[in-house]
């Protein structure tokens, strides 16, 4: 199968959900740009879109290469109570980012918004709504193809989010970043897709906090509760790129390793082309990944799915399906590895004999 050619005239994205079509995300940003210097641990503020654009451009670009059909803006926690007067300079920037990267291949721009600091002190939906309405006005002056509320403890603030959002008239998405127990409140997670839905939003599912099994387990979750309200929504999951059976209800934020010690837990290609073909399998056409996700991630479901899709995307001219590459090797030890079986079948050694396969989290 060849690398996709010029890019196909560009459909929304309920429009390619409703045909059926496979809707690959992008990646993370956050981590990646940690580790790249461009991000400061804490509170996660995307300012590099304003401080250095062409190491979120390149990004960007990087995960177009591996495929993602949808380039969401940077503009995770920029709203205006954690950013004060940086805020509407953050989120038009990272529009603009997306935006040019988008042009340049077959993507969709989503303005995305995530959970505030205030509710879990305050509740005031007033208050929280202005945040987020301040956001979704940028979004809508610079004309983005949709919008993703994402990365939610909260159903109750969730909701809130979704209805603001409906309010531009443009598609919605609505992902919570909880595991199988459910939201903090201990809305479980049937009980939370239920009450996305009811609040207009079009596609919904989870995001970062838990690995990939994890995540598929309560997308698994959802779905059933949908089903047995008698409701329908396009499905949409964007996991981590950890394995992490060892977090409790507060996912990934609760084991000692992170957010800099998580290295050891990254799951492999072939690991990523699993997820990706059980996430198919599960009625889900929306896939992508949160934090930790690299590109080459991103294109391991792009090519995962390519039969589903019916093409590669371009960074696959520079990678053999399934090690076929290694076929070319002098070593014919290693040449044995250019088959599926191999890395399908391979468990892979940490290489630390004295650490623990597993933690112990903190709460």
């Amino acid at each position: 199968m060849a690398p996709a050619g010029s890019p196909r005239a560009k459909k929304g994205i309920l429009e390619r959900l409703d045909a059926g079509e496979v809707v690959v995300g992008d990646g993370g940003f956050l981590l990646t740009l940690e580790k790249r210097g461009y991000v400061k641990a804490g509170l996660w503020t995307p300012e590099a879109v304003v401080e250095h654009p062409n190491a979120v451009r390149q990004l960007h670009m990087e995960f177009l290469r591996a495929g993602s059909n949808v380039m969401q803006t940077f503009t995770f926690s920029a709203n205006e109570d954690n950013m004060e007067s940086q805020w509407e300079a953050v989120n038009a920037a990272a529009c603009d980012l997306a935006q040019e990267v988008a042009g340049k291949g077959d993507a969709l721009v989503a303005g995305g918004l995530c959970q505030t600091s205030l509710y879990k002190h305050h509740k005031d939906e007033d208050r929280i709504k202005k945040l987020f309405r301040l956001q979704l006005e940028v979004f809508v002056r610079k004309n983005v193809d949709f919008l993703i509320a994402e990365y939610f403890e909260y159903a109750e603030e969730a909701v809130w989010a979704v209805e603001v959002l409906k309010e531009s008239g443009k598609p919605v998405a609505a992902t919570m970043c909880i595991g199988p127990e459910g939201d903090m409140h201990g809305v479980t997670p049937g009980e939370c897709a239920v009450k996305l839905v009811k609040a207009g939003a079009s596609i919904i599912g989870v995001n970062c906090r838990f690995g990939p099994w994890t995540s598929l387990k309560t997308m698994r979750l959802m779905k059933e509760g949908l089903q047995a309200a008698g409701l329908k929504a396009h499905l949409m999951v964007q996991s981590l790129v950890f394995h992490m059976p060892d977090c409790g209800k507060g996912g990934f934020v609760d084991l000692p390793e992170y957010p800099f010690a998580l290295e050891p837990r990254v799951a492999t290609r072939w690991d990523i082309q699993k997820y990706a073909r059980e996430a198919y399998n599960l009625g889900i056409r929306y896939i992508g990944g949160c934090c930790g996700f690299e590109p080459y991630h991103i294109r391991a479901i792009a090519e995962e799915l390519a039969p589903e899709r019916g093409f590669l995307p371009p960074a696959s001219e520079k990678h053999g399906s399934w090690g076929s590459g290694l076929n070319m090797h002098t070593k014919p030890w290693i040449r044995a590895r250019a088959r599926r079986e191999y890395w399908e079948n391979l468990l892979p050694a940490s290489g630390r004999p004295f650490c623990p396969s597993l933690s112990k989290p903190d709460v």
